[in-house]
């Protein structure tokens, strides 16, 4: 995700705090800094749930998802498709069960 992108979800991330619960943030050091967006994370789903707050929540999860996009998950090779001493990808390869 682009740096503008991150720092605009941290934007609202910083106006929903500053109304909802009087918590002030710093948007681009909440864009750069990974430590400083999974507290500023946390601390909006505790208010989100202390407070019942589902935007809070949500714009919580846009951060995080922003911040710490969810690695690929790689694909299967012959060593880690064995199950019980047989190659279970070339077993499955060209035809199908």
């Amino acid at each position: 995700m682009k740096e503008s992108q991150r720092l605009a979800i941290a934007a609202h991330m910083h106006v929903m705090l500053r109304r909802k619960t009087g918590r002030v943030t710093d948007t681009e050091w909440m864009a750069k800094n990974v430590e400083y967006a999974a507290e500023i994370v946390r601390y909006a789903r505790t208010r989100a749930r202390e407070d019942v707050l589902p935007e809070l929540a949500d714009l919580a999860d846009r951060l995080q998802e922003a911040m710490f996009p969810a690695a690929p998950v790689p694909a299967p090779t012959a060593a880690a498709a064995t199950s019980d001493g047989g190659n279970l990808l070339a077993r499955y390869v060209g035809r199908l069960r």
